[in-house]
């Protein structure tokens, strides 16, 4: 049997998770989750396919794994899954107190600065993952983005189906900003500080005469702030959080020096 066919067996049948075989099978998924040779999610054409039979797996590594503890130099965790290794052969900087855990998958070429990566997650090669930025189980980063300081990208392992949190090529997402429920940046936007979007915010263009909605999406090259539209309740009418798109970021100019510009023309601040 192929390794989706043992994970999906075991996930019907538990007791599957006491033979060798599927014990196997699920710890092969995940070190190949660790050396980026499958993803928990891909893009398929102009849209992302969620591969729920990795999930799956990684739901059920837990309880295969027993505790243990870890000791970095004089830092010690207990824990069930161990710390990512080998980075210089990896070609990936990390900067203490950065912690990837077994299973995330860093290209060559990205920085972690003091920040967390968890386990299922891939981020793609020149990435910069700032001071104290999370990126959740499963998340999908993608080629030169920037998570600046604080930035938060949620974790998602159930329901299965469930899609990821996924930024695309070359975005840079502002400090403190959260991004959650599977929420999807396209390539090359621009995300203020402080912007929260979950898989249901409204994310409103107003570049236009009439603005135009999205939901749990941003479109590629969008400079995206902080804001808020008025919704009706039985106690009274109150402003609700949403995000705004308010430009784009300019064709004519190479990718650094676009995002200084988007940010200089759209007062966005980072």
């Amino acid at each position: 049997m192929t390794l989706q066919q043992i994970i999906e067996q075991a996930w019907e049948d538990r007791s599957l998770l006491q033979q060798v075989q599927t014990t196997e099978a699920i710890r092969n998924v995940i070190a190949d989750l660790d050396k980026g040779l499958i993803r928990v999610a891909e893009p398929d054409g102009e849209n992302w396919k969620v591969n729920e039979w990795v999930k799956k797996a990684v739901l059920m590594y837990f309880p295969i794994q027993k505790m243990e503890t870890i000791k970095a130099g004089p830092f010690e965790f207990h824990d069930k899954i161990a710390l990512k290794e080998n980075y210089a052969e990896l070609g990936v900087r990390v900067v203490p107190h950065a912690i990837a855990r077994y299973g995330a998958f860093l290209a060559r070429g990205v920085i972690m600065m003091p920040s967390y990566v968890n386990i299922g997650a891939y981020v793609d090669s020149g990435t910069m993952v700032d001071t104290w930025a999370t990126v959740g189980s499963c998340a999908q980063v993608g080629k030169n983005v920037h998570l600046s300081g604080g930035v938060g990208l949620g974790g998602v392992l159930e329901p299965v189906q469930a899609a990821p949190v996924i930024v695309e090529d070359g975005a840079f997402i502002g400090s403190r900003s959260i991004l959650v429920e599977g929420c999807r940046i396209g390539k090359e936007a621009v995300i203020g500080a402080g912007v929260t979007i979950t898989g249901s915010s409204k994310i409103i263009d107003i570049t236009g005469s009439e603005p135009k909605e999205y939901k749990g999406y941003v479109p590629p090259r969008s400079v995206v702030i902080p804001g808020s539209y008025t919704k009706k309740f039985p106690a009274g009418d109150f402003q609700v959080p949403c995000a705004l798109i308010i430009g784009q970021r300019k064709e004519s100019t190479d990718l650094k020096t676009s995002l200084n510009d988007a940010l200089r023309d759209n007062a966005v601040a980072v």
